[in-house]
């Protein structure tokens, strides 16, 4: 089982661009459609939803991909 985040959580995450880190605007625990693909989540192993610092852009993301940053 992966770490378990909550919505409002700053994390960071690494992204072909390096170093990304952003606010959990969403916990996903059952498959989702994210920007027209099914993404699969479970209560095992949620997906998260994140939107970037410094840009608008959302990113969904599993909990292992994801460290946690102090606040």
């Amino acid at each position: 089982m992966s770490t378990e985040f909550a919505v409002g959580d700053h994390v960071s995450w690494n992204s072909e661009a390096g170093q990304v880190s952003g606010t959990i605007t969403a916990v996903h625990t059952a498959d989702f459609d994210y920007k027209g693909h099914t993404r699969r989540a479970s209560a095992d192993e949620p997906q998260y939803e994140i939107r970037s610092d410094t840009t608008d852009h959302v990113a969904a993301h599993k909990g292992s991909a994801l460290s946690k940053l102090g606040n």
